[in-house]
């Protein structure tokens, strides 16, 4: 008699077998098995993007999509520092024009105040073609398909890939002038209007036009068509040409034409997403952008994934075959000469946790990561010169670390408003008290040991606004704030505390006591809503003041709240940063003219600092290009700040990335965006490393079989010998 195993025995024993045999596979795996060795980048992300249309959008969180899609005039160098701009659709660098009141040319040399307007003439590449689109289709008769779509047309319509027919058309000079236009309009509230209409001949009174116009739409057209009213700064030249004209001189406009703000935006798009039935449906320019560049957003789901495919359309772009000479060293020029972009797909998983961003890396499945707090020590070392390097757990991984010193600046403000830290409008006196307390808050607040602590050494404590690898920044012994440093054995040192509170008594609090009142001097300081986390950088903060006995009271808001109290000026002291646009000492020391404060004016001068020699030292070194002359001018700003002390100047951050093996290309550049491009990755190298590291721990779901195996032999036996005994007795009462 053979003795068959019962069917949950033989079914249990079957599972163990099964998962033995597919013990290579990635049961972790996140991605579609189908896409293991795609050539397929893939990345985190925290923060849902808000704009993705180029008029609108300024933030990092969607800058990382929008410059991957939209191509302006200039980009920036991808290997070369410091920073360069060279032609990214244009045929050349803009031709730059100066002309006085009458109109009549000048030369390039000529003086400022002699300049009425630049005029910047600029010719863009033949042959360019927009991504495939639905905006662009058309039928037989050469009639859009999609402009004037019906609710019975919209009705089985829920996000753009739901239109069967797309097309595609030429890039043409007009199409920039198209984009300019947008920033006046007034649905769009792009965010660098005011300043652009400062520039920009004619702009505002374009603007107000416009205003005047939307006046007469009504409900179901909502579409202005700005090819119906001309704007007086831009002019169309030939099809591939157009031209803008600029008040006065503005050497920093270059800098702006890299930027998505000036990216071609075709009317036909605007058309296209006008439509009722569309905004209804959230069918927009900001959630589905058109461009020229080398990737196209296909799906957007801000909540859990957004994926940039490759642009069929895109033009003959080539890695640059020329950078820095430690380039070369490092594996950068491999690629010099060849077709972009490399990579077929980026998928961008947003991911808001910080452990599960790191666990999903340490496996492979991102193919870079930042390294946050909890993660540091896991990830880096310190060795020779404090210099940074990754762990041998890295290293055995092939993980490597790449650093770069953000164009970026955290600082601590003192609102110039407030009549105890600020000084605006009161009295010498009061002013030279308001001074010296900041002055001596400057020396306390040791932001060295705050970029120890809280950073992990991850940044430069600053001297001034201006980030390293920014023109007019100086480093060394000319480079220190002599309020808060003494230069030591060619080191910057922090004064003593003793320092602080010399300054402190002057100011009119001894030993951190209203002199007048006899009351404890008490300061408040405004951030932004806080997580436990939080917590001890906040009290480190409150020890910093109370080692000049100053009781700091920490008022935490909601962001939004908090930007409505810098607005209106209700802030004493409050902590912000500033990421650089463009690469220009510029673009930080507006920061702080006094004309572009943030009370009354709605700028970005969130100190509201005014100091008159400062503003006409800014307004003419605005105007300059990079020379000695310029430095000098950029020196003396830098030494009335100091003097001044409207901050407490931080520190610049410093971005530590680690990548995996098979990631090529890296350079981290901070001021360009559109980078993924020039990226490569080597899809078999990580499928191999993924299973690798990946593999299934069967073990336990074996060794569990086992013991259940070994538990129901003894029922298994006893069943058998009762249905043995069983048939014996039944066969013998048979027989009776």
């Amino acid at each position: 008699m053979i003795n068959i195993l019962p069917p949950r025995l033989f079914i249990l024993l079957m599972l163990v077998i099964w998962l033995s045999a597919c013990s290579n596979d990635n049961w972790n795996s996140p991605y579609p098995a189908a896409d293991s060795s795609e050539n397929i980048l893939y990345r985190a992300f925290t923060e849902s993007p808000k704009h993705l249309d180029p008029v609108q959008s300024y933030s990092s969180n969607e800058i990382q999509f929008t410059a991957q899609i939209y191509e302006p005039p200039l980009q920036y160098h991808y290997l070369k520092q410091p920073y360069s701009l060279i032609p990214l659709t244009a045929s050349q660098m803009p031709t730059v024009m100066y002309f006085n009141q009458d109109g009549f040319k000048l030369p390039d040399n000529a003086n400022v105040a002699d300049i009425a307007y630049t005029i910047y003439k600029i010719s863009i590449q033949p042959g360019i073609l927009f991504q495939p689109h639905p905006a662009f289709a058309h039928d037989d008769q050469e009639q859009f398909i999609y402009h004037n779509l019906t609710k019975q047309s919209l009705a089985n319509v829920y996000q753009l890939a739901d239109f069967p027919n797309t097309a595609t058309r030429e890039l043409t000079a007009a199409d920039y002038i198209f984009q300019i236009k947008r920033l006046a309009h007034p649905n769009l509230h792009s965010p660098i209007y005011e300043l652009m209409a400062d520039y920009i001949v004619g702009l505002r009174e374009y603007a107000a036009v416009l205003e005047e116009e939307r006046k007469y739409q009504d409900d179901d057209n909502n579409y202005l068509d700005l090819n119906q009213y001309s704007l007086e700064g831009v002019q169309l030249l030939d099809k591939y040409t157009y031209s803008i004209k600029i008040k006065g001189k503005y050497p920093q406009f270059n800098y702006w034409l890299a930027m998505p703000f000036f990216a071609p935006v075709p009317w036909e798009a605007e058309k296209f997403y006008s439509q009722s039935g569309l905004v209804d449906k959230n069918i927009s320019l900001d959630w589905y952008p058109v461009g020229t560049g080398p990737y196209m957003l296909t799906e957007n789901n801000p909540n859990q994934i957004m994926v940039l495919t490759k642009n069929p359309n895109f033009h003959d772009e080539f890695y640059p075959s020329e950078g820095m000479p430690e380039d070369d060293e490092k594996g950068l020029l491999v690629d010099a000469g060849k077709q972009l972009p490399f990579i077929d797909k980026v998928v961008f998983s947003r991911d808001k946790e910080s452990i599960p961003r790191w666990n999903k890396f340490l496996q492979g499945y991102y193919d870079a990561s930042g390294i946050g707090s909890d993660s540091f020590d896991q990830a880096v070392q310190l060795v020779g010169q404090g210099e940074a390097s990754v762990t041998d757990a890295m290293i055995s991984q092939g993980i490597r670390l790449e650093t770069v010193v953000a164009t970026s600046t955290y600082y601590m403000g003192f609102n110039m408003l407030d009549s105890v830290v600020g000084g605006n409008g009161l009295d010498h006196e009061a002013k030279e008290s308001a001074r010296k307390l900041r002055q001596a808050i400057s020396i306390a607040v040791d932001y060295e040991e705050y970029v120890s602590i809280f950073a992990n050494g991850r940044g430069l404590p600053a001297h001034s606004p201006l980030s390293p690898d920014i023109s007019g920044h100086r480093d060394g012994e000319e480079g220190i704030n002599p309020v808060v440093y003494d230069w030591v054995n060619g080191h910057a040192k922090r004064k003593p505390i003793k320092a602080a509170k010399v300054l402190l008594a002057e100011a009119g609090y001894p030993d951190g006591i209203d002199k007048e009142t006899g009351a404890p001097l008490v300061l408040y300081f405004d951030v932004t809503a806080r997580s436990s986390e939080d917590k001890s950088s906040l009290d480190w903060m409150r020890k910093q003041f109370q080692k000049l006995n100053i009781q700091l009271v920490v008022r935490s808001t909601d962001y939004n709240r908090f930007q409505d109290k810098i607005r209106k000026g209700n802030a004493q002291i409050f902590e912000w940063g500033w990421n650089a646009d463009y690469p220009d000492a510029e673009n930080f020391l507006f920061l702080l003219h006094g004309p572009q404060s943030k009370v009354g004016n709605d700028g970005q001068n969130a100190s509201n600092y005014n100091n008159s020699e400062y503003d006409l030292l800014f307004e003419e070194m605005n105007n300059m290009e990079n020379s000695a002359k310029r430095q000098k001018i950029i020196d003396q700003m830098i030494d009335i700040l100091r003097h001044d002390s409207p901050w407490l100047w931080g520190y610049h951050p410093k971005d530590y990335g680690l990548y995996h093996a098979w990631y090529k290309n890296i350079k981290p550049n901070r001021i360009s965006h559109n980078t993924i491009k020039y990226l490569r990755i080597d899809a078999d190298l990580r499928e191999q490393q993924r299973k690798e590291w990946n593999k299934p721990v069967l073990w336990p779901i074996i060794l569990l079989a086992i013991i259940l195996i070994l538990a129901l032999i003894p029922a298994i036996m006893t069943y058998r010998r009762r249905e043995q005994k069983s048939g014996i007795e039944a066969n013998g009462r048979s027989h009776a």
